[in-house]
């Protein structure tokens, strides 16, 4: 692999740009930086302190430009706090009248690029909040309060709620705690549309990353495909297998396409090996039990709006020659049926694991469900 800076690098690099809060253990190994005024954003951590490795994605060029780009402000991140839909009837990235095209598609502001506001903060955790106004496609206004909290875990105690032993490996673990609150007049329903939160996480792509998504066994009949696989296009076979567990995804930052599962397929883990950088990361996030209605966010007027994905895995990659590229995690809450005053909430846990390779594959098989091994050996 190319030289990368270091956790104290990076965060000397957005400090530089932007006020920046870590929060760290109390041996000063694992460490998040989040930056308030990109709408609460976790950019990166560690299991080293300074002078250890960075997990999150950085868009250098972005970060450091004076300008607000139009479309979306790719700063990248290891979690940024999303709504859903994308697209469709419902979707807050089209204004009416729009077409579903990347010419009309934006990200809003308040996702974006807007500050939310510290409420408090200490060693290991901080609290904003932010007002945002969206409005829909079909041209229905959303009047909602954000709340997002993100909070440093200790290794131990995220090992121990997973009932897997860590061994002699590294690891930090921070959730997001993401409420959406109504504040308007009106209730969210099908005939408005609803929101869904989602947290997508930006990470470094190498040759051989795989990005690992158990699934749920069961008949297509009652459960639907294993995955949806034709967001942009259908994904080559060369990038995208299962066996009767999991399903494997080439996280190579060399191709531009996207999976997703259902549902009644999701389990409440997905995860990726970076055997070049020996990192395995475990994304953990809160999946309500019997909860079918999910935002659908393929860019077209849907026949199912709220036939969505829970889990999707996204893979940047030749759309910009010679671009900064990534590949994504992401988590969905349920669509959110909220009358005035009432909230909804989406935690996601992101885990990051370094150390001997027989505790990584034994995290992994735990968790995951699938060894390193056959990770390493599900893609050409």
């Amino acid at each position: 692999m190319p030289s990368e800076r270091s956790f104290g690098g990076d965060v000397a690099f957005l400090a530089s740009h932007r006020d920046t809060i870590v929060l760290s253990s109390a041996d000063g190994k694992s460490k998040v930086a989040v930056v308030p005024s990109i709408c609460g954003r976790v950019f990166t951590s560690t299991t080293g302190g300074d002078a250890g490795p960075s997990f999150g994605f950085l868009d250098d060029a972005v970060i450091a430009s004076k300008t607000t780009l139009p479309k979306i402000n790719g700063y990248g991140g290891e979690d940024r706090f999303w709504l859903g839909p994308e697209g469709g009837q419902f979707a807050i990235f089209f204004e009416p009248g729009d077409k579903f095209t990347l010419d009309d598609w934006q990200t809003p502001a308040p996702i974006d690029t807007e500050a939310y506001r510290v409420v408090s903060q200490d060693a290991t955790s901080v609290v904003m909040t932010h007002n945002a106004t969206f409005k829909n496609f079909s041209g229905f206004t959303f009047n909602t309060r954000i709340d997002r909290t993100v909070r440093l875990i200790e290794g131990a105690q995220a090992c121990f709620e997973m009932k897997i032993g860590q061994g002699q490996s590294s690891c930090v673990a921070f959730d997001t705690d993401n409420v959406l609150t109504n504040t308007g007049t009106a209730a969210w329903t099908k005939d408005t549309g609803m929101l869904s939160i989602w947290t997508l996480g930006m990470f470094k792509p190498s040759a051989k990353t795989i990005a690992v998504i158990p699934f749920a066994p069961g008949p297509a009949s009652s459960h639907g495909a294993v995955v949806k696989d034709d967001y942009f296009g259908k994904v080559p076979a060369e990038r995208l297998a299962l066996n009767d567990r999991a399903i494997f995804f080439k996280a190579d930052g060399l191709s531009r396409t996207k999976i997703g599962t259902n549902p009644m397929r999701s389990t409440p883990v997905c995860g990726s090996w970076d055997p070049s950088r020996q990192v395995l990361t475990i994304v953990k996030y809160s999946l309500p039990a019997g909860v079918t209605a999910y935002v659908n966010s393929a860019w077209e007027m849907q026949k199912e709006p709220f036939a969505g994905d829970v889990i999707n895995s996204y893979n940047d990659g030749g759309t910009t020659a010679g671009a900064a590229t990534f590949y994504e995690l992401e988590t969905s809450s349920p669509a959110l049926a909220l009358k005035p005053g009432e909230s909804g909430r989406h935690v996601s846990r992101t885990l990051h694991f370094t150390g001997p390779r027989e505790d990584l594959d034994r995290i992994c098989r735990a968790v995951l469900n699938v060894s390193l091994t056959e990770i390493e050996s599900a893609l050409p």
